[in-house]
């Protein structure tokens, strides 16, 4: 199986010697410096855009540790306008490299980047990105799917999607349209959606269908970016897959956020990283770049306690916290609340406050461990610069299998039978466990962010719609999910006008 290292981060730094960090004397070179990523390409759409810059000293060498947070300014405008609507951060990520993101609230003809060290150009600033750049809202898909694929840089092939679609040979619309309510509809909350000329429509199922916003949000997203496979499938918007691996019924394709070794469900990934990508620099605070900029002390200076915080959702949580209190010098476990169990706090202690996630970093060792379904911060843990103990376990989330014990994480027992003794391992095996936590964090940098995701969702529904043996249609009942109004700055989209003209 091949292991997916896709997207290489490397592709700009060829000339750049990787080594030792940039000796002292070692001066900031603005010319060997490197910028690459896609956020430098006008046509790779994205919520929030986003390139990185790596600092290089004059003999080549790179800096691995920062050149101070303000070693870089970045400054971004549209030359053929009055004013520039676009947030820009630049986050040290504390290892040489920043990168930079930006959110804009407009389209724009062209747009220019410039990446500058006190007053010089680094590498080969000014970018000028030739347009039409696109913001987040602005409705102009690219109706040559092929063409968007290589311009968002999505890989050929994703395992996990083989994988997972290998169960449906042929997928009848007409057939799951009456099948799926059938089995699922009345205990379960599902959405039935239909994609049709690149318009989206839904029926629900089921009471809680809150969640269908996180889905309504991205199909939204990839529709006004790229022109959608005609497609009809079913997704489930509550914690536990459904389709059992021992159904006795036909096999029914069912998209989830989580996967397991038990069932047979399609995965995508979760609400919660989904969400995190449509809403990088806008609600969310915590998302694949920000923690990048917050990974806490650097590896020698952090707590050698294991931490975890989190809710009672989970026998093996309470056995953590107890754990905890017996060794409080090895483990540092409590709760920010309690729900699904009853709350002894001579067992479990008090509930404590809620700590910000970035504090989490000041500790070396995170314990990962499952809720109701998987723990799905496990993106933002991986991302960060310590070492992720993951719990043995049945679920997953989409991109798990391409995640190597001993390589990305530290196994343990989904019993806990065997943490203290992993935690013992990792304390007196410190440059092991450092590289594992560094192996985490290029795997999450370079698998896990938002280009990443689209390419994710895109693949899925394209190689699922290539199943379908029947036309999907707009069924009764089925309501059109609207593009949001609200945008301040409306777009041309140059693609429709050519059409109108014809």
């Amino acid at each position: 199986e091949a292991r997916l290292s896709l997207w290489p981060l490397c592709v700009a730094l060829g000339a750049v010697a990787a080594g030792t960090a940039a000796g002292e004397g070692g001066r900031l070179s603005p010319e060997r410096s490197a910028v690459w990523g896609p956020g430098l390409r006008a046509e790779a759409a994205l919520p929030a855009r986003y390139f990185y810059v790596q600092a290089v000293d004059a003999e080549g060498q790179r800096f691995t540790s920062s050149p101070g947070e303000n070693a870089f300014q970045v400054k971004i405008t549209a030359p053929d306008e009055q004013f520039t609507r676009v947030g820009v951060q630049v986050l040290d990520r504390k290892d040489g490299s920043f990168l930079v993101r930006y959110r804009m609230y407009a389209s724009y003809k062209n747009l220019k980047i410039e990446v500058k060290t006190g007053d010089k150009h680094v590498a080969k600033s000014p970018y000028i990105l030739k347009g039409p750049v696109y913001h987040e809202s602005c409705d102009c898909p690219q109706e040559e799917s092929s063409v968007w694929l290589e311009e968002m840089n999505c890989p050929q092939i994703i395992p996990q999607i083989q994988r997972d679609l290998a169960n449906f040979p042929i997928v009848d619309p007409d057939k799951i349209a009456k099948e799926i309510p059938q089995r699922f509809g009345q205990r379960q909350s599902l959405c039935h959606y239909t994609i049709k000329d690149n318009e989206v429509y839904i029926k629900t199922y089921g009471e809680h269908v809150g969640f269908r916003i996180f889905m309504d949000a991205i199909l939204l997203s990839l529709t006004r970016k790229v022109k959608m496979p005609d497609v009809e499938f079913f997704v489930n918007l509550g914690d536990w897959p459904l389709e059992k691996k021992k159904s006795p019924q036909n096999l029914h394709p069912i998209f989830s956020w989580c996967g397991s070794s038990e069932s047979k469900d399609i995965v995508m990934p979760t609400y919660d990283l989904t969400d995190s990508v449509l809403e990088t620099m806008g609600r969310v605070s915590l998302d694949m770049m920000s923690v990048q900029a917050n990974t806490g002390p650097s590896w020698e200076d952090k707590n050698t306690t294991a931490f975890w915080r989190g809710r009672d959702s989970r026998k093996e949580r309470l056995e953590l916290v107890k754990l905890s209190r017996k060794y409080p010098e090895i483990i540092d476990a409590a709760f920010t609340n309690f729900f699904f169990f009853k709350h002894d706090e001579s067992l479990y202690g008090p509930i404590v406050k809620h700590i910000s996630f970035f504090d989490f970093f000041k500790y070396k060792f995170q314990i990962n461990i499952d809720g109701t379904v998987a723990a799905y911060r496990l993106p933002y843990l991986l991302a960060g610069n310590s070492v992720v103990l993951k719990q043995d376990s049945i679920y997953y989330e989409h991109f798990y299998n391409e995640l190597q014990p001993w390589k990305h994480y530290i196994p343990f027992k989904s019993d806990l039978s065997d943490l203290l003794e992993k935690l013992q391992w990792a304390k007196e095996h410190d440059e092991e466990a450092k590289n594992i936590a560094k192996s985490g964090q290029e795997f999450a940098r370079n698998n896990l962010m938002g280009d990443h995701i689209f390419c994710y969702y895109f693949k899925l529904f394209q190689e699922y719609a290539s199943l379908q043996v029947s036309e999907p249609k707009i069924r009764d009942g089925m309501e059109k999910v609207q593009q949001p109004e609200d945008d301040l700055f409306p777009c041309t989209c140059h693609r429709k006008k050519a059409k109108d003209e014809l």
